[in-house]
């Protein structure tokens, strides 16, 4: 495979993340991850000083299928929608069994009555692997500019 058709599936494989969790389908979320898939979210303070506390973490569709029903099931909270940017995608290291990425997003969260802010910043670092010809997330580390969050972390970031 070359390096841009590579580079065209990862970038494809975000846009579908984004786009699932943007249209409200995160019973689809956790299929775009390997059956013991990481997903983890933490500030850049703590991943800068090598801490290893995260904020929430996730490891297996069991783990990240229970994010979704709490979601949808017996957390409280205000309804609300995100929309995802994301940008300056680099593809590396293709010796970890899979490859190595990283890139930027910024999250807009929109309430009910329309009020819009900048929920998150921050950078993704992954590593990609290739499962009967489908890119999946073996990990996604969402790795937050700021340590601040004004409300649960139940839609993923």
């Amino acid at each position: 495979m070359t390096e841009s058709a590579l580079f065209l599936r990862v970038q494809q494989l975000q846009t579908h993340y984004v786009q699932t969790i943007d249209d409200d389908r995160l019973e689809d979320w956790p299929a775009l991850f390997t059956a013991e898939g990481r997903y983890a979210i933490t500030t850049r303070e703590n991943h800068v000083a090598g801490l290893p506390l995260a904020l929430l973490s996730c490891t297996g569709h069991g783990m990240l299928q229970d994010r979704v029903t709490g979601y949808r099931r017996i957390n409280v909270y205000e309804p609300q929608v995100y929309r995802h940017q994301t940008s300056a995608l680099v593809v590396t290291d293709a010796a970890c069994g899979g490859w190595r990425c990283q890139s930027h997003f910024l999250v807009v969260r929109t309430l009910q009555h329309g009020a819009m802010s900048v929920f998150a910043t921050g950078r993704y670092l992954d590593h990609v692997v290739e499962q009967e010809g489908t890119l999946k997330f073996a990990e996604r580390l969402v790795i937050t500019d700021s340590r601040q969050t004004d409300t649960l972390l139940v839609i993923p970031l």
